[in-house]
């Protein structure tokens, strides 16, 4: 190697290396001063964008996390206010029952009726003041609000809440006059049975529909249970309720009472029923059988078969007496007819089936005028519940149970509603702490590595500073050979 003053290679390579270590000096300070092995892009440019997208996350996910909390918050709050609505429907139901009993006199209904209205009134209230943070949940406005529960868009759960007001909670019911077996009956029968003609019958509730065929020939009870076996979700009760008068003694001849399930027929020889309280007494003694009960009301005999059990009246060709029937299945008077000794004639009463749900239904099928000439339900709301009279304690059963079955399903909704941000909530945070991990692994600083890694620059620093040095002294060289 040649000796040269001009150009000293040996110091410039020095001072590179000098220069290199400083550089990667000041690198490790920086990462451990920071904590952070990314400190800016020229530090891992890929590293730095992907470390970013799993901060974006992780911020995300805790917002989504305190969102989750409040849904649960808001569905803990309504299903609260709920649960008292539903403590203020079975008191009234306890008071409709207890109105509906003979023993209660019509001051006893008037105030189990002021009883009623006072808590038709508190459940409006509670409907229009529950709110959360100034927003009202149970009077309808609420509707359906989506709860952003991820960290991109439209990662949400979605949460319903209905007005739980009187007026809107109750019952669905098919109240239209049908051809057979509708809700109003349809009179009498001049044969010894009353059934229906068949067909088709379809109810849909919901998403959901289910066909019923009625086999011709069926009862108001036979059609009933096909429908309640067919698993509608729409209830269907049958009833059959006869006003009867004994008009003329029946001291001779024959009266025949027959009650028809539609597989079996009951049979009651009334030969000799002089008047309405031995027609009680007679049918009382026989409603072991039967299944058919009797009292005297204002002068006259309700007979009830309270499963719609067809129930008909058989005069004989001879003998004297009279009767006066009214079919009352409905409530409602639908039909009348009379028998007169002598003249051999037979009258059956139609039973009546109702329809209810506690939403709303569609009723439609080539059978389905012959129980409603609706094709729907009707509603009637818990504000229009009515207690005074022994009718009205009976009408209001159905619509409290409708208003208490909706209530429930809507708690049902948020108790899954709130099971489920519970689980969100649980994954959020596995899902938080693993992208948290995989971040920290790509941004953080290893201490243990950079430390050796401190150490390795710093001497690599002080020895280049020596040598650079002693490469600085090497041009000297040449003044001994001067």
């Amino acid at each position: 190697m040649a000796i040269s003053v001009n150009t000293n290679v040996t110091s410039m390579k020095a001072q590179s290396n000098l220069n290199s270590a400083n550089s990667g000096l000041q690198t490790s300070m920086e990462r451990l001063s920071s904590g952070l092995r990314i400190n800016s892009a020229k530090d891992d440019a890929a590293g730095l964008q992907i470390s970013n997208r799993f901060t974006s996350q992780i911020n995300g996910i805790g917002v989504a996390m305190r969102n989750a909390n409040d849904g649960i918050s808001i569905a803990q709050t309504a299903e609260g206010a709920m649960s008292e609505s539903t403590n203020i429907l079975q008191r009234m139901r306890d008071l409709s029952l207890q109105s509906a009993n003979g023993s209660n006199s019509a001051e006893d209904r008037a105030s189990m009726q002021k009883e009623v209205t006072a808590l038709q009134s508190e459940l409006t209230r509670i409907s229009d003041t529950t709110s959360f943070g100034g927003q009202k949940l149970l009077n309808g406005s609420f509707g359906t609000q989506s709860f952003q529960v991820g960290a991109q868009a439209n990662e949400t759960i979605d949460v319903s809440l209905k007005s739980v007001g009187a007026a809107d909670i109750g019952n669905y019911k098919a109240k239209a006059l049908g051809t057979a077996a509708g809700d109003y009956g349809n009179g009498f029968s001049t044969t010894a049975d009353n059934g229906v003609a068949g067909g088709t019958m379809i109810l849909t509730k919901g998403s959901k529909s289910t066909t019923v065929t009625a086999v011709a020939g069926d009862t108001a009870l036979e059609t009933a249970s096909r429908i309640n076996k067919a698993g509608t979700s729409v209830k269907a009760t049958a009833q059959t309720v006869v006003q009867a008068d004994v008009t003329t003694a029946f001291a001779t001849g024959t009266l025949t009472m027959n009650v028809n399930d539609g597989t079996t027929i009951s049979a009651l020889d009334l030969s000799g029923v002089s008047d309405n309280e031995q027609l009680t007494k007679f049918i009382n003694e026989f409603s072991g059988e039967s299944g058919v009960s009797a009292k005297l009301e204002d002068g006259k005999v309700t007979i009830t078969s309270s499963t719609g059990k067809d129930i008909s009246f058989a005069g004989g060709a001879t003998g004297t007496g009279g009767l006066s029937v009214a079919n009352m299945s409905s409530g409602v008077l639908t039909g009348t007819d009379t028998i007169v000794g002598g003249t051999a004639k037979v009258v059956t009463a139609a039973g009546s089936v109702s329809l209810s749900s506690s939403s709303d239904f569609t009723l439609a099928g080539t059978g389905a005028a012959e129980l409603s000439t609706d094709t729907g339900g009707n509603f009637t709301g818990v504000n229009l519940v009515n207690i005074s009279t022994a009718a009205g304690a009976q009408a209001a059963l159905a619509t409290i149970d409708g208003a208490i079955s909706g209530i429930d399903s809507s708690r049902a909704d948020l108790g899954a509603v709130q099971n489920r941000m519970n689980f969100t909530i649980s994954n959020l945070s596995s899902i938080q702490s693993n992208v948290t991990d995989a971040r920290s692994r790509i941004q953080d600083v290893d201490f243990a590595s950079e430390t050796a890694q401190l150490t390795k620059q710093q001497i690599l620093s002080q020895t280049s500073s020596a040598m650079l040095a002693q490469a600085n002294q090497l041009p000297q060289t040449a003044l001994s050979l001067l």
